[in-house]
């Protein structure tokens, strides 16, 4: 994680820590990643102010034209390699 670690004790509801552990456990992480993620989360939604949030650069645009409208990215993928091999 970030830096250095300061040991502290806090009192949980049994059934949060149960829950915390079973997730740790589910995915293969530590008790402390989850209770990081979740304090930074919670310290970012009382502050009100998002870390980061990517601006929207979106453009008019109006879609896939022919021949690519019926085309799934698959086949437009494999498009943009041909004559690549």
């Amino acid at each position: 994680s970030m830096g250095t670690h300061m040991r502290t004790t806090i009192d949980i509801a049994d059934a949060l820590l149960i829950e915390a552990k079973q997730l740790a456990a589910e995915q293969r992480t530590t008790l402390r990643e989850i209770f990081e993620e979740g304090l930074r989360a919670a310290l970012e939604r009382r502050r009100g102010q998002p870390k980061f949030k990517l601006r929207n650069l979106a453009v008019g645009g109006s879609g896939l034209q022919p021949p690519w409208s019926e085309d799934d990215w698959g086949a437009i993928r494999a498009a943009s390699y041909e004559g690549f091999d």
